[in-house]
């Protein structure tokens, strides 16, 4: 279908765009019916790690080829680079803004300073924001999810798998939105078994120093927890997690993926039978509604959350092991229907 121009914007050639983004990460684009700007659609820049984290990114990215096979427009898609700033971040939303994509947006709460910057300078451009870090403008959708709910099934999984009453937690970053991970799964793990103890863990305390972005770091902290016993390891690390998955693989124990069904990962495929199972968030459906909003004339904006109740956020059953174990499957389903009904209450921190 052809692209109806809801702004007006004046612009340079899409060789001008591949310019302009150099100077602030790659670029890939695709075509639709036309390369006007008025076939223009979704474009997203992404958080550390980028493309091929076999998670969060990757998940956006899934959301991005629906709009782009949906809609027939032209998609963008750019890369973060090593040691960027605010205004780097900024300049690149702008950049895709400039160019007519719409909407436009930022995957990772890293975003929120450049998102609002950019949403001041083209308020006819709606843009979004994936994770906790709203952004309060009138053409702002902040995509957010309730990951504590699917951290505290993780947590029920866990205790219901670990033989030791060992098991780990490895955050990427000790930011609020990992905290929100650990406190879900802790919660899930004791509310299901109080004797199974919890070795908690954050890689960095900063993004920049690639708590998000090493493999070596995740592999690094999920032995240390391993040597203690634990027996069930669950990730929150976007990149850094894959390290986690690696070791847990290696020493004949469970890991728990994140984000994305990671058991499906094609990277991740020599090690899926050592993934129990995945708290995914639908990043990808998530970013595809913010798409498919602007395409409908009606553009989402707020915040805009994903839950259980939803089915914006859950557990996923690709692992045999983990779907044909009755006792496990009641135990997930009674405590999901009890989070959905208010009874139980998942901490966020």
């Amino acid at each position: 279908m052809r692209r109806i121009s809801r702004i007006t914007v004046a612009g340079a050639a899409t060789a001008s765009l591949a310019l302009a983004l150099s100077a602030c990460g790659g670029t890939s684009t695709s075509s639709g019916s036309s390369d006007s700007k008025e076939d223009k659609g979704l474009a997203i820049a992404y958080d550390v790690g980028g493309k091929g984290d076999q998670s969060f990114n990757d998940a956006a990215y899934a959301g991005l080829e629906q709009a782009k096979k949906e809609f027939g427009y032209k998609t963008a898609d750019v890369e973060p680079t090593d040691g960027e700033t605010d205004a780097d971040k900024e300049q690149r939303l702008v950049s895709l803004a400039k160019q007519g994509y719409n909407p436009v947006i930022g995957v990772g709460y890293a975003y929120a300073a450049a998102v609002k910057g950019a949403a001041e300078k083209f308020p006819d451009t709606t843009f979004g924001i994936v994770d906790d870090a709203t952004v309060e403008a009138d053409n702002v959708a902040d995509l957010v999810f309730s990951e504590e709910q699917a951290s505290y099934l993780a947590g029920v999984a866990a205790a219901e798998s670990t033989k030791t009453n060992v098991v780990g937690f490895v955050g990427g970053v000790n930011i609020p939105l990992i905290h929100k991970f650990r406190a879900g799964f802790e919660q899930g793990v004791k509310a299901t078994d109080p004797k199974v103890k919890v070795i908690s863990q954050f890689l960095t305390q900063t993004a920049e120093e690639g708590g998000f972005s090493s493999p070596d770091k995740g592999k690094a902290a999920a032995e240390g927890q391993i040597e203690k016993k634990a027996d069930v390891v669950y990730a929150a690390a976007g990149l850094s997690g894959q390290g986690v998955i690696e070791a847990a693989a290696a020493n004949k124990v469970w890991a728990i993926g994140v984000d994305s069904d990671q058991y499906k990962q094609e990277a991740l495929a020599k090690y899926k039978d050592s993934i129990l199972t995945s708290a995914m968030k639908d990043v990808a459906k998530a970013v595809y509604n913010l798409a498919k909003s602007v395409e409908d004339g009606k553009p989402a904006t707020g915040i805009v959350k994903g839950d259980l109740k939803t089915g914006e956020v859950s557990l996923s059953n690709s692992n045999p092991k983990f779907a044909d174990d009755a006792e496990l499957q009641e135990a997930i389903k009674t405590a999901k229907e009890k989070i959905i009904s208010g009874e139980i209450k998942v901490k966020s921190s």
